[in-house]
């Protein structure tokens, strides 16, 4: 399936518009691979350089010369993946698309997957459709457990368990709803990204969709997770999203209720 196949799908203005945003910082070995899978499935690629070598510049700049698919937006310094992402959703909207799916450059992602994301976009177009991993014996196990504690975390900040895996760079989002909300406050820079947009539009008002997708750790794997660092500004965040938490804690436990009584309805 492709982008075109999706026709008649209804996002902003009426329109199922989708691209691929795809942040880098030093994955030249992998981003050529990635970049060239989603093209195939018709999705436009905006490649989001931050502040990578000279060396990954060069295989950039090679592999968007002369493709129409691809869009190379580059940072000056290196600001972390959230801000990246930022960039790249700022650019999908301007350009005039309404969806964005954001994926790894670093392989870790299965690209087969993108046209199951955007299916069930398709049929949920308000929707922010989460990646739920599926690992195999690759995935190290620290980091693995270390999920679990997000994932309490996560659940008490929605008062909900229909955020299923908050840390999956697989995702796909509606463009207006983001946008707003990044106009409201921007979101974090770093790796704390992920976890903290997902909660911040399921306060919004978002639904969401969790979808099963296979993760692999590559061999000789490029990580930019830093084990002190990056748990320090999650624990911060946990911290800033929980207090977020209680002055809404009404309006969802309300959705829960509303959303339980209509099932039953059914």
């Amino acid at each position: 399936m492709t982008v075109a196949d999706t026709a008649g799908a209804t996002g902003a203005g009426g329109r199922f518009a989708p691209c691929a945003v795809v942040p880098i910082y030093n994955h030249g070995r992998s981003i050529a691979a990635t970049a060239h899978a989603l093209a195939a499935h018709g999705l436009p690629v905006i490649i989001v350089d931050d502040g990578s070598d000279a060396e990954t510049r060069a295989i950039l700049d090679a592999l968007v010369a002369g493709r129409e698919a691809f869009r190379l937006i580059r940072l000056p310094v290196n600001g972390g993946k959230g801000k990246a992402l930022t960039a790249g959703f700022l650019a999908a909207h301007d350009a005039g698309y309404s969806h964005v799916l954001q994926i790894d450059a670093d392989g870790q992602h299965d690209t087969a997957d993108a046209p199951r994301f955007l299916a069930e976009s398709r049929r949920a177009p308000d929707a922010m459709i989460c990646g739920r991993p599926i690992y195999d014996d690759s995935v190290p196990k620290a980091r693995l457990y270390g999920r679990y504690l997000t994932h309490v975390c996560v659940w008490a900040e929605t008062l909900s368990l229909d955020i299923q895996d908050s840390m999956c760079g697989y995702r796909l989002y509606p463009l207006p709803a983001t946008i707003a909300e990044i106009a409201r406050k921007p979101l974090p820079a770093r790796m704390d990204f992920d976890t903290e947009v997902a909660v911040r539009l399921y306060w919004r008002g978002v639904p969401v969709r969790n979808l099963p997708t296979r993760v692999t750790y590559p061999e000789n794997g490029l990580s930019h997770f830093r084990m002190w660092r990056d748990n320090a500004r999650i624990t911060a965040m946990h911290t800033r999203l929980l207090l977020g938490m209680l002055p809404r804690a009404p309006r969802l436990l309300l959705r829960r209720f509303r959303r339980k009584g209509s099932a039953c309805a059914a």
